[in-house]
């Protein structure tokens, strides 16, 4: 097993987390000093904070996760985006880069668009504010999106992000994973699809050990490049 490579592991509710300085997050809870499993899950840790993501099931929201929505109405003043999450999220014309007139907004964003955005706010009901006015965020209209379990996000982007690296080198595609599970994929047709074949590789052996060798080795054989030459 190499050093990037970490055995994924799945807590039962209750069982307790062996992971010293860091605060419980989602999925968890706090008992006389240690933390806990509060659902059956993942264990991942995320900045300072450690969490346990269902195996499956719906994104959990968190203010300043960078994630790929879908708009699914448009309002005089705001665009309803899908994010994969128990609700909707609502982007302002106040959060966009352009400076957009009452009533216009189908003629800047539409239904059916897809968007990478940041989310800026969530209440005690889950209900989201997003942005697109902040570096590196934008329309996608070109390239193709992909969806997997929010739970595999850490598995695809790899420790200190080695897996996706990976992808990125091998197929010399431009990708971003969100943190919703959505991830966004564009290149050369023939890039596009062996990342694909690989993510979906990732998604159905995340818990396997060897990982990270099994996808080089596959992503060596489907491109004919061999960096370690």
């Amino acid at each position: 097993m190499s050093e990037n490579e970490t055995k994924r592991e799945l807590l039962l509710p209750g069982d307790k987390i062996e992971e010293e300085g860091l605060k419980p997050g989602k999925g968890t809870f706090k008992k006389d000093g240690n933390i806990y499993a509060a659902k059956l899950g993942v264990k991942t840790v995320r900045k300072g904070y450690v969490n346990v993501a269902a195996q499956s099931g719906r994104y959990e929201p968190s203010e300043g996760d960078r994630v790929i929505g879908t708009v699914t109405d448009i309002d005089s003043s705001y665009w309803t985006v899908d994010v994969n999450a128990p609700s909707p999220a609502i982007l302002h014309v106040n959060d966009v880069p352009w400076r957009v007139d009452y009533g216009d907004t189908a003629s800047y964003i539409n239904v059916g668009d897809a968007l990478l955005v940041k989310i800026t706010d969530v209440d005690e009901q889950n209900k989201m504010q997003i942005t697109i006015d902040d570096e590196g965020l934008r329309k996608l209209d070109v390239g193709q999106i992909i969806e997997i379990p929010p739970s595999q996000v850490p598995r695809v982007i790899g420790r200190g992000g080695s897996m996706i690296s990976m992808l990125k080198k091998y197929t010399g595609c431009k990708i971003f994973v969100g943190q919703n599970g959505r991830i966004w994929i564009d290149g050369e047709l023939e890039g596009q699809s062996i990342a694909v074949k690989a993510i979906k590789m990732i998604e159905e052996n995340a818990q396997a050990l060897g990982l990270t060798e099994a996808i080089e080795g596959f992503l060596k054989e489907k491109t004919g490049k061999d960096f370690d030459e």
